[in-house]
């Protein structure tokens, strides 16, 4: 295994590539983790979720495949997806369902235990997913694993030392550890298996107390066990070093005593949610698992449950960094990451901020919030930043604002344009913006990307322009089409590192304004518009290195309008929301480096018109 640092110990040397692959791939500190939570004895077939980088109550993920109660404590993990096993909804089950944490819904079938129990113990590391001890209705002491990567059932392991339920687990990126359970007696064993290789189970040493029904979770480090029964409920917390033997210690207390409570992590905090005290709990406590102390607040789940099962993208069991075992989570091109600014949404929350991932089909997710609501604005961006300038709300506005790919959250303030306008069209490569026209304007205007401040004068556009849709290679920021206030097919182009006015590129097959555009490096794509009296589906593309008329692509699922950028990694280019006429969530996509129609990609959140702009740091101004 190569010597990369953990992901709850971020240090050491690291190269380029190794922080780049741990940033975007959601395995550096607190980066785009969630936890979720499989509902027990109240909640059917509830799956809630959390963001763990953040406090806040927990959102409704979707569905398990059956209403289970007493399922097993906490679930297995990887990067890419949750599984959670057995259950009871009446008699044991040996039901394993899966989740894919990047995309919210419901579970899918996994496969089967090989022996139908609940209340067992479940953990992983980023290959296997482990399940000890259960009943059903007796006490089992069975361990099986699956391979998470690969549906299927279950396979035998080996035995845990006694045979009991109840159990917390924890899990290193090595080492799985049972602890506690009821035999029917509380039991203080805690006991051990090399997650590797089969075998039964060994003695690790004792917990400070005896306890079931408690919480578990881990860093790479330190293992947590948290409340549980003993033998009234408890909110004891302790800790064991998961590299060595020993016995617990104590570490602290969470803020509620409760029982059947569950816990999971992003290796940085222990989240521990839900359980009985003496009534079901809502609470969701976190701690530190470095320092520990008494647990603070961290939300509330969406009902309050005991008996579930939690698990994460980021525990403390997939803290082996970038091994060569999964796919590079962004293509050599560039970034996959896509965020979709606000916009005018059905559901009246204009301030919406989402994102999706470019290679994946799938539907838009919660990035954050616009902290000034700007529909119709300018986007932009470079690696690191996405930027909107203009827009309006309610009124025209100057304000430029910005969000960083590697940390999901609310926009922050960038400077401010020259002037105040809504309809605007962005474009930049990785170091120099470019805000072009708007409402009875000709100017353009330019920032630094990587430089907070205001946007200066670049030069002028051939007439005022508005709705024209802005797209660039490594050098050229191209505007097309637009209103003036007549639409007109007219392409220009700018020299991003030379302030200046446009110069003619060429025309598109029609007159249109309000179209979505997508890029490579080499080629540039407009899809949809309006033509005045309808909106179209057309989509045609230039290569940006030349000058010419645009050339036919294909068709969009529909014909729409008010689609501003798009989101492109430079391989595929994905057309977000727009008015068709009234709003759609429609996400379609296209390979860039082909011609033909658009597939559907997804759904956007809600209902979206006159886009704030959508950004991603995979572009194809970004390359080359």
């Amino acid at each position: 295994m190569a010597n990369y640092p953990q992901l709850d110990n971020a240090s050491g040397v690291w190269n380029l590539r190794e922080v780049y692959d741990a940033v975007m791939g959601g395995y550096w500190p607190n980066y785009n983790a969630i936890a979720v939570f499989n509902h027990g004895r109240s909640g059917g077939a509830l799956i809630e979720k959390i963001t763990m980088s953040t406090t806040g109550n927990a959102t409704v993920f979707g569905d398990a495949t059956l209403s289970k109660v007493y399922i097993g404590n906490n679930g297995i993990g990887s990067f890419t997806r949750g599984l959670f096993a057995g259950g009871s909804p009446g008699g044991s089950v040996d039901t394993i369902d899966y989740i894919t944490f990047s995309t919210d819904g419901n579970a899918a079938d996994f496969g089967n235990l090989t022996q139908a129990r609940g209340t067992a113990g479940s953990g992983s590391n980023s290959v296997r997913g482990i399940t000890g001890g259960g009943q059903n209705p007796s006490r089992v002491n069975t361990i099986d694993y699956v391979t998470i990567a690969s549906i299927g059932n279950s396979t035998d392991f080996g035995d845990i030392t006694s045979a009991r339920n109840e159990i917390a687990p924890m899990f290193s990126p090595t080492r799985g550890c049972f602890a506690g359970g009821r035999t029917p007696s509380v039991l203080n064993i805690i006991d051990f298996v090399q997650i590797a290789t089969t075998g039964n189970a060994v003695d690790f040493g004792d917990l400070s107390a005896a306890t079931s029904t408690a919480g578990g979770t881990a860093s790479s480090v330190r293992g947590v066990v948290a409340g549980g029964f003993n033998p009234s409920l408890t909110s004891v917390a302790q800790f064991i070093t998961m590299a060595s033997q020993g016995n617990g210690t104590d570490f602290g207390n969470l803020s509620v005593a409760r029982q059947t409570v569950t816990g999971t992590g992003n290796s940085v905090k222990g989240v521990f949610a839900g359980g009985e005290a003496p009534a079901l709990s809502n609470v969701i406590d976190q701690l530190v698992i470095t320092t520990g102390g008494t647990g603070t607040d961290f939300g509330d789940l969406v009902r309050a449950d005991d008996y579930m099962a939690s698990t994460s993208n980021s525990h403390g069991g997939l803290n082996d960094g970038y091994q060569g075992t999964r796919p590079l989570p962004f293509n050599e091109a560039g970034g996959d990451l896509c965020i979709n600014m606000g916009g005018d949404r059905d559901s009246g929350d204009d301030t919406y901020v989402g994102f999706f991932k470019i290679s994946s089909s799938g539907n838009e997710q919660d990035f954050g919030d616009t902290t000034n609501k700007a529909l119709s604005a300018g986007s932009l961006g470079n690696k690191t930043r996405a930027v909107q300038g203009g827009g309006y709300n309610p009124s025209n506005t100057n304000v430029i604002q910005y969000y960083t790919f590697a940390t999901k959250g609310n926009s922050a303030d960038f400077g401010d344009r020259t002037n105040s306008v809504q309809q605007v069209a962005g474009a930049s490569n990785n170091t120099r913006g470019l805000f072009m026209g708007g409402e009875t304007v000709n100017v353009v205007d330019y920032i630094s990307i990587s430089t907070l401040g205001n946007a200066a004068d670049f030069g002028d556009l051939s007439a005022s322009k508005a709705g024209g849709a802005g797209i660039e290679n490594n050098t050229r920021a191209i505007i097309g089409g637009g209103y003036t206030p007549s639409r007109i097919n007219v392409i220009e182009y700018f020299t991003i590192s030379t302030t200046g006015d446009a110069t003619d590129f060429g025309d598109l097959s029609a007159v249109r304004s309000q179209e979505g555009s997508v890029n490579s490096s080499t080629r540039a794509v407009f899809g949809g518009g309006s033509d005045g009296p309808a909106v179209v589906n057309i989509i045609e593309y230039i290569t940006t290195a030349t000058t010419g008329n645009a050339t036919d692509f294909g068709d969009l699922t529909s014909a729409r309008s008010t689609m501003k950028r798009g989101g492109t990694n430079s391989v595929t280019g994905v057309f977000n929301g727009g008015l068709t006429p009234s709003a759609t969530n429609i996400m379609d996509f296209i390979t860039i480096g082909s011609t033909g129609n658009a597939s559907d990609f997804g759904d956007l959140i809600s209902p979206t018109s006159q886009s704030g702009g959508s950004q991603s740091n995979g572009h194809g101004g970004l390359v080359g």
